[in-house]
């Protein structure tokens, strides 16, 4: 892989056609936008983490971030590799025992651990190239669309993120 820019989790928002949850990664330096599709059970993770809200029971994410303690690991970064057939991979660097272990993920679990961990995000030059909005010149109101990220943040619950998963038995 070639090299990578850090990203910043800029907000989590709703495609308004699908309705699918879409992250939206930032380049740390730039006006670089990712749009990532995750499913709805990540995207309540990922904003659950963001609101610093809790559960009684660990979710799955929270569990792999406690299970990784206990076995003496941590995430140091994630990656979001590359866009395959309109499908995004990302990869999990964890160290133990001082050895780095990667491990193929998907972008929104990745994310979703990261952020538990306080490790950073980045994304692979080649996917920033293909994938990414710029916004340019000063008709961007970067400012307006942050507030306008802030009050989602702010008024979104997870449950709204649930879906009613069908019984496949």
């Amino acid at each position: 892989m070639g090299r990578v820019q850090e990203m910043v989790i800029y907000g989590v928002s709703f495609d308004m056609v699908g309705k699918q949850p879409i992250v939206l990664l930032k380049t740390a330096e730039g006006n670089r936008f990712l749009p990532i599709w995750i499913g709805h059970n990540e995207a309540a993770a990922i904003l659950m983490r963001l609101q610093g809200a809790s559960t009684p029971r660990p979710l799955t994410h929270d569990l792999v971030t406690e299970i990784l303690g206990q076995l003496d690991a941590q995430v140091v970064r994630i990656i979001v590799t590359e866009l395959r057939e309109n499908t995004f991979f990302a990869e999990i660097t964890v160290t133990q025992d001082g050895t780095e272990i990667q491990i193929d993920s998907r972008p929104s679990d990745a994310i979703a651990l990261a952020l538990r961990a306080d490790a950073p995000i980045y994304a692979a030059d080649d996917v920033i190239e293909e994938s990414a909005i710029e916004f340019e010149g000063e008709e961007v109101d970067e400012e307006a669309i942050v507030t306008e990220f802030r009050s989602f943040l702010e008024s979104v619950t997870p449950e709204e993120f649930a879906i009613e998963e069908e019984d496949e038995n």
